[in-house]
C-alpha cells in the first residue's frame, strides 16, 4: 500500500483510523457506532478460503472481516454486504485507504434480499459475525447502530443461515461466530437450509472456565456427522493471551 495518502482525506467526524498489524492494513472507525472485536478476528482466523475462492461476508460492518480475509487467504474476491448505509460507506473507504479495490468490495443491502443482489449458487465460502441476541434477549431502546450490531432487530439468525445456503455453491462453507447459548437454534436453522454442521470450537477465558463463544464451520450439503475441535482459550493462567489466541491476530 502507498504511504502517500492523507488519512484526513477518507476520515469523517469521530472516525479513526485503527492498525490491523497485517499486510501494512489500516481500517476506520467510529467509536459511537461499534468497533470490532476479537470475534472477528477468531473468524476471520478461523475460516478457510481456498486459493481463487469467492468469498461473502454477511453484516460485514466496518468491512473488518472481508479485509482480514485478504490479507490471509489466496481468495480471487471478498465481498462484504452491510444493511447501514452510513456503515457500508465507512466500510469502502476504508477499502480505498488500503488500495484493495481489485479484491474487496463492500454493498450495501438486506441479507434478506441478498438473493436480488448475488447470482443464487455464486459463493465458495459464506462468512458471518451476525447480532447475538434476539429480541426477547435485553432491551433495544431504539435501532442505532450499535443495537442493530448486537440485536437482532432487522434480521434474525436464521436469517443469516438461509441466506448462506442461497448464496453457497454446492459443498460450499459456511464460517459463523457466535455464541454457545445459540447453538441449538444454528444447528436447527442449519439443517432446515441444508447446512450441515461439521466442525465447533469451544472459546473459552480461561482453561477450565465456560465457553462463551463458539466458531461453527458448516457445509452445503455436507454428511452428518459434527467433529469437536480442540478448544480455544483466550487467557492462560498468568492472564497472558495464549500462543494459540496470539497466533489468530498474525
Amino acid at each position: 500500500m502507498s504511504n502517500q495518502k492523507d488519512p484526513k482525506d477518507f476520515l469523517c467526524d469521530g472516525e479513526r483510523l485503527d492498525d490491523l498489524q497485517r499486510d501494512g492494513m489500516y481500517i476506520i472507525q467510529n467509536p459511537k457506532w461499534f468497533c470490532f472485536g476479537m470475534d472477528a478476528v477468531l473468524l476471520s482466523a478461523y475460516a478457510k478460503v481456498k486459493e481463487g475462492e469467492k468469498c461473502l461476508d454477511l453484516g460485514c460492518g466496518n468491512g473488518i472481516i472481508p479485509l482480514l480475509l485478504s490479507g490471509r487467504t489466496k481468495g480471487s474476491s471478498f465481498t462484504g454486504l452491510e444493511l447501514q448505509k452510513d456503515i457500508a460507506e465507512m466500510a469502502k473507504r476504508s477499502v480505498a485507504y488500503n488500495e484493495k479495490e481489485d479484491k474487496v468490495h463492500i454493498v450495501q443491502g438486506d441479507i434478506r434480499e441478498a438473493t436480488s443482489i448475488f447470482e443464487a449458487a455464486s459463493f465458495g465460502v459464506v462468512t458471518s459475525n451476525p447480532p447475538y441476541l434476539n429480541q426477547s434477549n435485553g432491551r433495544v431502546s431504539e435501532a442505532s447502530h450499535k443495537a442493530i450490531a448486537r440485536h437482532e432487530t432487522t434480521a434474525g439468525l436464521a436469517d443469516f443461515v438461509q441466506c448462506a445456503s442461497r448464496l453457497l455453491k454446492p459443498k460450499g462453507s459456511f464460517f459463523m461466530v457466535h455464541r454457545p447459548s445459540r447453538l441449538v437454534d444454528l444447528c436447527a436453522a442449519g439443517r432446515a437450509f441444508g447446512l450441515e454442521p461439521k466442525e465447533l470450537c469451544f472459546v473459552s477465558p480461561k482453561e477450565g472456565e465456560i465457553p462463551n463463544i463458539m466458531l461453527v464451520h458448516m457445509i452445503k450439503g455436507g454428511g452428518p456427522e459434527l467433529r469437536l475441535l480442540r478448544p480455544l482459550y483466550i487467557y492462560d493462567e498468568a492472564g497472558n493471551y495464549t500462543e494459540e489466541l496470539r497466533a489468530c491476530y498474525r
